[in-house]
């Protein structure tokens, strides 16, 4: 929602853009040997997390490490290696496997449809609402400012769905089925859409629901609910990472008005404030793509993920000096905070509440 906001001068918002974009530069200029290290031996140990998963299958006993490796495995190809390959942070390696032109994940939703749904509407539009398709996901209601309908009661309900499912419900993403629905959108505008769609479903499910469970013969029943155990894992995982992310209590929105004319300070402002970061271990960070570090991948989301920890510091050291909220927590209270913003505004706004909200940029003060 819109809430009170510290305001900048026009002057402050360039200085604070300057600031950030000095960051930038500076890490890009200092890629190399050690990123195309960390990159390679994520993908080593992801590769290896998924053969020692798909062997242990064949030892019955061994059935709950073989789930917990495959979805390590999962976890790491989407998070640390997918989502950071397709957004372009290792481009400059020149190494095909990790370009993001060419890289194609393990999840249902084809790698180009993800990267126009993400890469471009959701970046670019970061909690603008009406432009960020991922406030809500077309299905949640997640912000006061989204119009309350007797549907939306269903809030807690529907957001369980979507994360048991999340993987499908990226999948369905750029369908905008919600439009459909309200006669914004034809169906026959997705026919595109909705054959790449289908070819990466039929790939996805004859890997993990035909294909290695037969490789294990009589065991193929066990296989089968093991490769649909890990992806239910990975499912709830990413699903709880990037609503932390995105959701928690403190995280503002934005209308299109105030973003008419951005200069690329108040780009980087809106990124700021329209993110939260999730504190944990060196472990943590890895599996979740360093997406803990939500904040700094919005504001730098083309640098290798993997440099977000160091960066971090800094960005908090500027926002103090600016004024500026820098919103982190544990796991445990972000989620908290996202469960209880999605069982609020599953109900009817209060009539009395107050929807204030100070103006973005202040003039300055007449001498």
């Amino acid at each position: 929602m819109k809430t009170n906001r510290t305001t900048l001068t026009a002057e402050q918002l360039e200085e604070f853009g300057d600031e950030l974009d000095a960051i930038r530069q500076r890490v890009l200029a200092d890629l190399g040997e050690a990123d195309a290290s960390y990159i390679r031996d994520v993908v080593r140990a992801q590769r290896a997390f998924e053969v020692a998963g798909r062997a242990l299958f064949y030892l019955p006993p061994a059935w709950p490490l073989a789930v917990a490796a495959l979805s390590v495995s999962k976890i790491l190809d989407n998070m640390e290696i997918g989502h950071n390959v397709m957004h372009g942070q290792y481009d400059w390696m020149g190494d095909p496997g990790l370009n993001s032109r060419m890289y194609e994940w393990d999840n249902v939703c084809p790698s180009e449809q993800w990267k126009n749904s993400h890469n471009y509407l959701h970046h670019t539009y970061t909690n603008i609402l009406g432009k960020d398709r991922d406030i809500g996901y077309g299905v949640l209601r997640m912000d006061e400012d989204q119009p309350w309908h007797p549907y939306y009661l269903g809030n807690p309900v529907y957001a369980f769905l979507l994360m048991v499912f999340f993987e499908w419900g990226v999948a369905m993403h750029d369908l905008e089925v919600e439009n459909i629905v309200a006669g914004r959108r034809k169906v026959s505008e997705n026919a595109a859409l909705h054959a790449g769609i289908m070819r990466k479903v039929k790939r996805q499910a004859l890997k993990d629901y035909v294909l290695f469970p037969a490789l294990t013969g009589p065991l193929f029943p066990l296989t089968l609910a093991g490769n649909a155990t890990a992806n239910l894992v990975r499912n709830v995982w990413a699903f709880n990472i990037i609503f932390c992310g995105h959701f928690p209590a403190g995280v503002a929105t934005f209308s299109a008005e105030e973003c008419e004319d951005e200069t690329r300070g108040h780009w980087y402002y809106r990124q700021l404030l329209g993110s939260a970061n999730i504190t944990g271990s060196r472990l943590f960070h890895v599996l979740t793509g360093n997406l803990s570090h939500q904040i700094e991948h919005h504001l730098f989301p083309d640098l290798p993920a993997r440099r977000y920890p160091e960066i971090a510091t800094e960005v908090r050291e500027i926002c103090d000096r600016y004024g500026l909220p820098y919103n982190t927590g544990s796991l445990g209270r972000q989620l908290g905070s996202v469960a209880k913003k999605i069982c609020r505004l599953a109900l009817p706004d209060r009539r009395d509440r107050s929807r204030t909200a100070a103006p973005v940029v202040a003039e300055p003060a007449a001498a």
